[in-house]
């Protein structure tokens, strides 16, 4: 079976790349990713509201300190004694290069332009091979517009341009009033790739205390569907390489996402859930149905299910609503 896809310029050995995760701050783990079949890893994202933090904490402490003794300066630190966020970022991305042949994509986390963005020279200088810019943006306010908040995706994309050369891939919500539009302005304005989607993590209430309450809740496969729509829409429609994100537990979750048009398939609560062995079987059940269906390569059948390919394109659209609801049936007895 040839597995190999094209991502971001790059050849990889087969469609699975771990997304940003905890599992890449460990060096072991990330080997036990290659080993199970990983084709790349994507790094946990360094947070542009850490790098802000880090830098202000730094600035107050290290570089305005005041004792009110001036014989007494010379037991100040000095800021070359503290590593910070940046520079332990580069030293894992720089581990991760040494200890693995598969690819290694860094993952910058923000939302405004600013000088954080400058980090990502520092990460293709360590040995980044790709980039990933994952702009978690929740649009509260009211008073910005939705273009307002589709050029800060631009504006973002272009200011990496112009400090890194390595192939940049952006990681998107669902939250656009027109998805294809914003992707296409995206691929006109430098990227390499898209993922889809970025998944908001909800705050949730806590009815006891009346307070909001925080924790991690992983995908169900359930949640795939929505990124296996958009794929098949703009699969055919742009040059750019389609990464699938969010709810692949199963090697038919993966399957589905690569007849609508993925280039790579990206798992993440899967492998938190059950670890990084999980890649293996989801390669072998990618194999055995390859098999099953009479397919050599992943090539012969990515996108056979795409909107451009299938008989009925407005199956991914409304039509699909309506024909779902006018199919559905009560169940016996529960009008009883």
């Amino acid at each position: 079976m040839d597995l190999t896809t094209q991502y971001l310029g790059m050849q990889l050995k087969n469609p699975l790349v771990p997304s940003a995760s905890p599992l890449s701050r460990s060096i072991d783990d990330a080997r036990r990713l290659e080993d199970a079949g990983a084709a790349a890893i994507i790094m946990y994202s360094l947070f542009e509201e850490a790098v802000t933090a880090e830098e202000e904490t730094m600035v107050r402490f290290l570089h305005h300190q005041e004792t009110g003794f001036a014989e007494a300066d010379s037991f100040l630190p000095h800021h070359y004694d503290f590593s910070n966020g940046q520079e332990r970022y580069l030293e894992n991305l720089r581990a991760l290069k040494e200890a693995l042949e598969i690819p290694i994509i860094a993952s910058l986390n923000g939302t405004t332009p600013g000088g954080w963005i400058t980090h990502a020279e520092e990460m293709e200088q360590a040995g980044a091979d790709a980039l990933e810019l994952n702009i978690y943006h929740v649009a509260a306010d009211v008073d910005i517009s939705g273009s307002e908040v589709e050029q800060r995706y631009v504006e973002l994309l272009s200011q990496l341009k112009q400090q890194i050369s390595i192939p940049i891939n952006m990681k998107l919500s669902p939250a656009f009033s027109s998805l294809a539009n914003m992707v296409k302005q995206l691929e006109l304005a430098g990227a390499g790739g898209v993922s889809l989607f970025n998944r908001f993590y909800q705050p949730d209430i806590n009815v006891d205390n009346l307070r909001l309450s925080t924790s991690l809740q992983t995908s169900t496969s359930a949640e795939s569907l929505l990124a296996m729509r958009w794929i098949a829409i703009l699969y055919g429609r742009t040059l750019l390489s389609l990464g699938a994100t969010g709810g692949v537990h199963t090697p038919e979750d993966a399957i589905k996402l690569l007849l609508a048009g993925a280039d790579v398939v990206h798992l993440c609560s899967l492998l938190l859930e059950q670890g990084p062995r999980a890649v293996h079987p989801t390669i072998s059940g990618i194999e055995a149905w390859m098999e099953e269906q009479g397919f050599e390569s992943i090539d012969e059948f990515r996108g056979r299910v795409s909107q451009i390919s299938v008989a009925d394109p407005s199956a991914f659209e409304r039509a699909n609503y309506v024909n779902i609801i006018d199919s559905f049936t009560v169940s016996p007895g529960v009008r009883g």
